[in-house]
Formats: C-alpha cells, structure tokens, sequence
C-alpha cells in the first residue's frame, strides 16, 4: 500500500528501471511510482533512454495514487513548474546542462538531413 505519499507533493527519487512506456521511481517513503512516457518531457518522447538512465535522480511530483492497486502515478514534466527546469534530472557525474535540448536535437537532424542532401545531388550530376 502507498503509504505517506500525498498528491500534488514533489519529491525526489531514483530510476530504478525503464520500460518501453515509462520509468520506475523509488520514492524516499519506501515507494516505487512510474513515470509514464507521456509524464517524461513537455516534448515528444519516442525514446525513453534518450531522457533518463537507470540511477538518475529526478524531481517527481505524484498526480495519482491508486491505494486499492498500490499504484502511485508521477510526473516529471508537472514537478518543473514547481522548480527550475535544470535542477529536474540529476546524473551522477554529469551536469544538468550535458542533456541535449530539443532545439540542439532539430539542429543536429537539420545538419546530416543537409548533408545527405547534398551527398545525394554530388551523386546525381556524377550521372
């Protein structure tokens, strides 16, 4: 049974393991919650592994707890409003600021997305 976890609280907690659709969090009252793929990142989150590894420490706030099924439903997107964006996720010996942003991401894709492109038309007038 969950017990001492209070909806709406946000705590921190460790990734103790990551399934196609979410992570596992153990909470500091004995507990372990699951951050749903959908709870992970305000941006779409194709893969899980991309945003978190086993052993992070994150800041979750609980959005539900289910008593009859001991289930306890967390939120990392919804503890950033009540916090700063970069101290959500901590990796033990790396910063905050190592993570690649959305933006670094598009700029990256935007970049081989040109070079194949231009690699493509250099084969194209070889014909």
């Amino acid at each position: 049974m969950p017990e001492n976890v209070e909806i709406g609280t946000v705590v921190e907690g460790k990734i103790v393991k990551i399934k196609p659709f979410g992570a596992i969090v153990a909470l500091p009252s004995n507990n372990h919650g699951l951050v749903h793929i959908s709870h992970i990142s305000s941006d779409f989150v194709q893969d899980i592994n991309d945003y978190l590894t086993v052993g992070d420490k994150v800041l979750v706030k609980v959005i539900s707890v289910d008593s009859d099924k001991s289930k306890i439903s967390l939120s990392i997107k919804d503890a950033v409003d009540k916090v700063k964006p970069d101290t959500v996720i901590e990796r033990p010996g790396k910063s905050s600021n190592e993570s690649s942003s959305l933006e670094d991401k598009i700029k990256d894709f935007i970049k081989h997305s040109n070079e194949r492109q231009a690699s493509l038309n250099k084969r194209n007038k070889k014909r």
